[in-house]
């Protein structure tokens, strides 16, 4: 079991790490400590959906619908100008939404809204667990093992991530920080839409 568990756990580990859209707001929702449980379950469940989709052999998705591809690109990219536009929105106008444990807490459905609009709008979530996961499972003998190690890895990193804020949240006590992270989240969503525009 092994031999196929460890590597699909390490490949996906590996594709999850890289900084996104959704990570990023994942970490945001575990610094100001709402709905963090929710947050990563949506997602590590997002993840074991679409990872057993490729895993099952669903990986030729986007050779047999031709037109899901640009759909999810052009659909991914206008909602990452806009998601990014609100995180620079809220930097420049700084007030309590910047604040640790105050304000009005967002609510939970348009929190998990926001989130699974940033998981199943990324085509670039398709393409690392339908399809190189799935293409790259077909080479084990045991794709069971393979998928379980894949989808254990994405459980194992979205809780840490969201859990895993609080202990930065003495830094992100002060407002000025809160103004930084931000503007780096709402940049990185346009950088994000500009390389699916352009790709």
């Amino acid at each position: 079991m092994t031999t196929a568990f460890l590597p699909g756990f390490a490949l996906s580990l590996s594709l999850i790490l890289a900084i996104g859209a959704q990570n990023a707001f994942v970490l945001r929702q575990g610094l100001r400590q709402e709905h963090v449980f929710w947050v990563c379950l949506t997602c590590a469940v997002s993840d074991a959906v679409l990872i057993t989709a490729g895993v099952v052999g669903f990986g030729t998705l986007a050779e047999r619908v031709p037109w899901f591809e640009p759909l999810m690109r052009y659909g991914g990219a206008a909602f990452l100008v806009w998601y990014g536009a609100m995180n620079l929105r809220s930097a420049w106008s700084g007030g309590s939404a910047l604040e640790l444990g105050e304000g009005a807490r967002a609510r939970l459905l348009p929190t998990l809204a926001t989130v699974a609009a940033l998981t199943w709008f990324n085509p670039h979530v398709y393409l690392d667990t339908v399809i190189l996961i799935g293409s790259i499972s077909a080479q084990y003998a045991d794709r069971l093992s393979f998928g379980i190690g894949a989808v254990l890895a994405s459980f194992t990193f979205f809780f840490t991530l969201g859990y895993g804020a609080r202990l930065m949240a003495p830094l992100f006590a002060r407002p000025r920080a809160w103004q930084v992270f931000d503007t780096i989240i709402g940049l990185t969503m346009w950088a994000i839409a500009g390389k699916l525009l352009l790709s």
